[in-house]
This record gives structure tokens, sequence and C-alpha cells, in this order.
């Protein structure tokens, strides 16, 4: 219930919230003073009226959530933890240094942190799938997400804003601090805020304008928030950026500037005079946090894959295609096994959740929608959005997969460095890679994502070639714990592997092995399948070549490369359907950096066109006959 006593308590911590904001960023020499000086009062009255959390334990699954998604205004985040006791003012002070959790924009280093936030835009959608989280555990906490006005003009937040009605998550509460300026100026709609209005309801939000300094104006919007059912809530706070310091209020110019060492002391004595009660509050109230229920809800957590389950339907499988195939060799593309095998491990694994950018029909995710519809959730054409989603359910203990086209899975690639950032366990798969896809022509072709993916801070990178390597590896994407991505092909390919083959993260095959030969050829996708047509032809040539499936591009398999290389006189060929920068070719290529190694890489080195894809192997030099032709160059030169 709220009284005056609690308003003024919480007044009282809003305005220490304030100094300490000051005080740190004057002790860091870096920060955002006037961006914590805007939304005080909103995170105050937040943690200590309306969030339902217990302080003393993060990890309890019904806590209410919140994420700072103006990551700027970190030291809001921290000071709110030091009202609350959790830190102490010597940690406070360590804010930015280089041994301190409390890094200059929030990451889960600091462990009150679920996400790491700072790249712009993407708060909320992240709340958004850690509401949809709560929805599939049927638990009742809240994610309270704390936006810029700024960032509103970030396109994946009207992403998240469409597919958060869609849902109907009315336990996602956003809360806009508008305080009109951004970092170089004014803001697209600055304190128009009948703008702002318009653009959440049309997007179907319930939306509430309060003045942002006034408690009980915020605590009663808070109120009206967690009565409303059937929508989201957004509130939109018209704020003073700077508030509390006269001398820069509402004043361009200060974004990311902390105050010197001799500004520190009159800033500070401005917030004394605006806040004379607050800062002579004989601080006697005795506030207690509003806690969760226990746990009661049965736990349906299950990360575990049952072995023999999951390979029995590999079997059954590939039985039930090999009868529809009457007889002719079988191939599956390794995007239908990827949907069978995910739908297949959703079966044993309760956690894992599906996330589809609109084509589930091409990239089979429709397979597992079919088994679990409950567990599925159509993005639509928001790859933004779905990423940040997906990082809002791991954050919440699911375990996403989500899946695209690798061509537009590129739109995410901030929302994949900051799930990184995260420490995200997210796993993206991204089909129709590569030239291979055919006529659909070079827009749809994904040939940067290998490159970018390899990029990314303890993520995982593999590329297999047929339906038995896709449903092993699809395993053990989900036994790692960090961002895996897999690249799966349009076009059917046949059936190399035994269901008895292991994979594993880090590994590779050797397809053609001999003691000695003339040159290694190592690859993976649907290259493979080039690679072993030009084996064949040379060997019709006494020419010997060894061909590696290096299904795990990242870690590669160094110690089994090696040893290859050295058994195929020290030649050895890449080939892959991706551009050359950054991809397989360059990975081993720096694999054999301190081998005496004779190296080619062969990619995609032309812009391409539309066309079958056998006609674009060879106009890009990566089909069977240019991988014999290059052969034949090297083994000549070496001879």
């Amino acid at each position: 219930m709220l009284t005056q006593e609690l308003v003024n308590f919480i007044a009282v911590k809003a305005y220490n919230m304030r100094v300490d904001a000051i005080r740190m960023t004057t002790q860091a020499k870096s920060g955002h003073p006037t961006s914590v000086l805007s939304c005080a009062d909103l995170v105050a009255a937040l943690f200590f009226y309306a969030m339902r959390f217990d302080p003393q334990n993060h990890k309890n699954p019904n806590n209410d959530r919140f994420i700072l998604s103006k990551g700027h205004a970190a030291p809001v985040l921290y000071g709110v933890y030091k009202q609350l006791g959790i830190i102490t003012d010597q940690e406070l002070m360590s804010y930015r240094s280089f041994d301190s959790a409390l890094e200059g924009h929030p990451t889960p280093r600091f462990d009150r942190v679920d996400v790491a936030t700072g790249s712009l835009g993407q708060g909320l959608g992240m709340g958004l799938g850690m509401s949809l989280a709560g929805m599939l555990d049927e638990r009742n906490f809240r994610t309270w997400v704390l936006m810029g006005d700024s960032e509103t003009s970030e396109g994946s937040v009207w992403e998240a804003a469409e597919l958060a009605y869609y849902y109907r998550t009315d336990h996602l509460i956003a809360i806009v601090d508008v305080n009109r300026l951004g970092q170089t100026g004014p803001t697209v709609e600055g304190y128009n805020i009948e703008r702002d209005v318009q653009k959440f309801s049309s997007f179907g939000w319930h939306v509430i304008a309060i003045d942002g300094h006034d408690l009980f104006e915020i605590c009663a919007a808070y109120d009206e928030a967690k009565k409303m059912s059937g929508k989201p809530i957004v509130i939109l706070a018209k704020t003073v950026k700077g508030y509390g310091v006269e001398f820069v209020e509402d004043k361009n110019g200060f974004h990311g500037k902390p105050f010197s060492a001799e500004q520190e002391p009159e800033a500070l004595r401005d917030l004394a005079m605006r806040f004379k009660a607050e800062a002579s509050y004989d601080n006697s109230y005795v506030w207690r946090p509003n806690l969760p229920p226990a746990d009661e809800i049965p736990c349906t957590q299950n990360s575990s894959i049952d072995e023999a389950l999951y390979s029995a339907k590999l079997k059954t499988y590939l039985s039930e295609q090999a009868h529809k195939s009457a007889g002719k060799e079988l191939v599956i593309a390794t995007r239908k096994a990827y949907g069978e095998a995910l739908a297949a491990l959703g079966d044993t694994h309760k956690q894992i959740v599906s996330l589809d950018a609109e084509v589930k029909n091409s990239t089979y995710a429709q397979t597992f929608e079919q088994k679990h519809p409950e567990r599925f959730f159509q993005c639509f054409i928001a790859e933004q959005n779905m990423v940040s989603m997906g990082v809002g359910l791991a954050a919440r203990d699911k375990l996403p997969f989500c899946s695209t086209f690798a061509s537009f899975l590129s739109r995410a690639v901030d929302q994949i460095r900051m799930a990184a950032i995260s420490r995200s366990n997210i796993k993206l798969v991204a089909s129709h890679a590569g030239v291979s896809i055919g006529k659909d022509g070079p827009s749809q072709m994904g040939l940067e994502d290998i490159a970018y993916m390899r990029a990314i801070p303890n993520s995982v990178v593999l590329h297999p070639c047929d339906a038995v390597s896709t449903w092993k590896l699809v395993a053990e994407m989900a036994r790692y714990e960090h961002i895996a991505y897999l690249r799966t092909l349009r076009p059917d390919t046949p059936i190399i592997y035994s269901v008895d083959h292991k994979f594993s993260i880090g590994g590779c095959h050797l397809l053609r092995s001999y003691e000695v030969a003339h040159v290694c050829v190592i690859t993976a996708g649907y290259p493979v399948f080039e690679a072993l047509k030009a084996h064949d032809i040379l060997r019709e040539q006494n020419i010997v070549v060894n061909v590696i499936d290096l299904y795990s591009i990242k870690p590669i398999d160094t110690k089994s490369v090696i040893e290859a290389a050295r058994r195929s006189n020290r030649c050895v060929i890449t080939v892959e359907d991706h551009y050359l920068q950054g991809g397989l070719g360059e990975a081993v290529t720096y694999e054999l950096r301190n081998e005496t190694m004779k190296i080619t890489c062969l990619a995609v080195h032309k812009m391409p066109r539309s066309g079958t894809p056998r006609e674009l192997y060879a106009y890009e030099g990566i089909d069977a006959q240019s991988i014999v032709a290059t052969i034949h160059n090297m083994v000549g030169a070496s001879s």
C-alpha cells in the first residue's frame, strides 16, 4: 500500500542514487550521470514499490525481472543495488575499473544482470523472450524494461512491440524515460509524448503517460500496469535530463560527460538544495521487500538427451525416407534433417524452444512446430528481434534454436554480438547457405555467415553435409553451453555416414584417407560431394587425394588436419561455398600457419548470379573439375 511515508522513503533512495551516480562517474572519469539523473525516480519506485522480488536470491524463478535497456545508465542499476545492501560503497566506487564487475554498460559479470545491454534497441526484445518463458512455465513474474526515448528510433524496438502484442504478453512492462535529449541533440519526438502514445497504441499496447518525477504518479502507473491483462504495457515518463543539477538540466551537450573533480561539489550542492528533505532524512522507515511466493511450481526442466531414443529416431527416420525413395539413392537436404532432429530432440529435452523468422517451411522449423506447438514461436520477418527474444528465453533457462536463411541472419549480427556478451546459450541455424541454392540469386545466398559467426567469442560453427551428420550435430549444439551456429543446405545431398558415426564439436572426418597422398582437400557442406567426385576422377589418373569433411569449422580439429596434410605432400586445397574472407579456407590456413605447407583456397570469388548449382559451382571454380584442375597444377608444380 502506498503511503506518504513510503513515498518519502523512495524519494530518499532516488536522491541517494543520484548522488552515487555523480560520485562514481567522477571517480571513473567516464560515464553518463545526466542519464541517471533523469530516471532515478523511475528505478527507485520500481525496486522499492512495484517489483516483486527477493533481493537476496536473484535466482528465484518467481522474481520479477528488470532489464536496463538504456545500458549507458548503468550507475542507476548499481546504485539501486547499493541501496538494497547488495554491494558496498567501495564496490560501487570501483565502477568501470578493470577488476570490477560494474562495467560501463551492464553485463552478467555483475551477477544481478541477466542480459548484457548497451547496444540500444535490444532490451525490449529480450524482455519479450523472458515474458514468453514465464508464460511457458506458468509463472507470474513480470518483466520490466527501462528504455530511453532515443532508442525508440531503432526498428528492433518496433519489431518487439508488434510481437509482444501478437503474443499478448501482459506481464511485459516497458518504461520509456522521455528526457528529450539524445547524445547530440533532441530526440525525434522530443517532448511530443502524444506522438509516442499514438505509436505504441497503434501497436496494440496499453499506454500510460506520466510525469516521471512525480512519485505518486509513477507508483500509480505501476499499479495500473500490474492490473492490465491481454496486452503489453508501456509507461511514457516525461523526465528532465540532468534532473536536480541546475547547470546541466535539460541542456544539450552533457550526454556521456561526467562531472570533473572541480564540478562535483557544485553538482552535489545542487542536488542537496533541490532535495532538502531527502538530504536530511532520518532513515527511520523500515522497508520490507515485496517477496515472491516460494517456488511451488513443479520444475519441468530437463537438460539431458536420451541418447538411445534420439538415435532410434534417426534410424526410424532414415528407414522411412529410404522406403519413400523406392530403391533410388537416398538423398535428404540437411535443412530437412535439421527440422526432424530438432523435433526428436524436443521429445526428451523439454527446455528446447524453436523460433523462426517466417521461413519455417524452408528451414523446416515447422517440423518442430507440428510436434511441439506450445514451444514454437513465429517471429515473422524480424530477425533482429528473433535473436533478442532467444536471448531472453535463454536467460530464463530455455534452450532456444533460432532459424532463418543464412543471408537474412546477417541483419541480426549486433544482436548475436550482444548475445555473446550476455554469455547466452542460444543456438542459431541458417539454411540456404551458399551459391548451391541456385536460381533464387545472390540476394538469397548466405556467403558471409561463417566469417561473422567465427568472429563471435566462444561461438561454435558447424557445417554438416548430410542428414546423419546434421542429426548428430544438432545434439552436440544442445550440449554446448554458449552460442552455436549450424549451417544447412537447400539441395538434397546423399547420405554418406552410417548412423553409428560419431560427431563432436571440434571434430572432422577423413572421408578418403591414405598414408601417402599427393594432396589433401579440406571442405565442408555441399562441396564435400564435389571433392569426392574429384577424388574419384584423380584416382583413375593415379593421383591420390585425402579428403577431409571439416564439419566443425570452429573449433577446428587442428591435429587431424596437420597430420593429414603432412601425409599429403604438405599440399592442401580448401574448398568452400562461401566468400574467401573469413571462411573455411582462412580458418584452415591459420591453423597451418606454423607448418611449411603449400595451400590453395577455392572459394566464391565472383558476384554470383541466378543459375543451377552446377552452373554456379563451375562459375565460381569450386566444382569437381575446378578441384581437379587445381590439383593438377599443384601436383605438377611440386613434382
